[in-house]
């Protein structure tokens, strides 16, 4: 009886993997190469081994050929809650004290790609429980590896 169910639970879990339309996430567009998309729209981003799709309600904005990205970049926005702080201060100052110490963490994600004479980027800001999922994701189906942002050095 457990190698039935052994068995069972071998083929039934790879199917409902497969029968996924792959990773669906969703981002915020911070700004890039998409025509007619404002920073600040909420997206969808399905990352697929055939395609990196950003789709805003039921619209294709673009669709990519993970082949054709040449670069993967993350980082964080860190910054301390100091209106929220000073808010909260005129109610209570010891609150409003501990909140001015508290930091606020956003994470972004880039990505650049060039498929034939069409070159493109864009930035997206993630949620913190989705943030290494969907790099994880492109990292796999792209086989590049993700540059923390914040590591590079720039020269001039």
């Amino acid at each position: 009886m457990k190698r039935v169910l052994a068995l069972l639970l071998c083929v039934l879990v790879p199917m409902t993997a497969f029968a996924a339309n792959g990773n669906s996430y969703k981002v915020v567009y911070d700004g890039g190469s998409l025509a007619d998309v404002k920073a600040g729209t909420g997206v969808q981003l399905f990352v697929t081994q055939d395609a990196i799709r950003v789709m805003r309600d039921k619209t294709e904005l673009v669709s990519i050929p993970p082949g054709s990205i040449t670069e993967i970049s993350y980082g964080q926005d860190v910054h301390r809650r100091v209106g929220a702080a000073i808010g909260l201060a005129v109610i209570s100052l010891g609150l409003g004290a501990l909140l001015a110490l508290s930091k606020s963490k956003k994470h972004f994600v880039g990505l650049t790609w060039a498929d034939g004479d069409k070159k493109g980027g864009l930035a997206m800001q993630l949620d913190k429980n989705d943030y290494r999922g969907i790099l994880a994701a492109l990292e796999g189906v792209t086989g590049k590896k993700a540059i923390d942002s914040e590591a590079m050095t720039v020269k001039n």
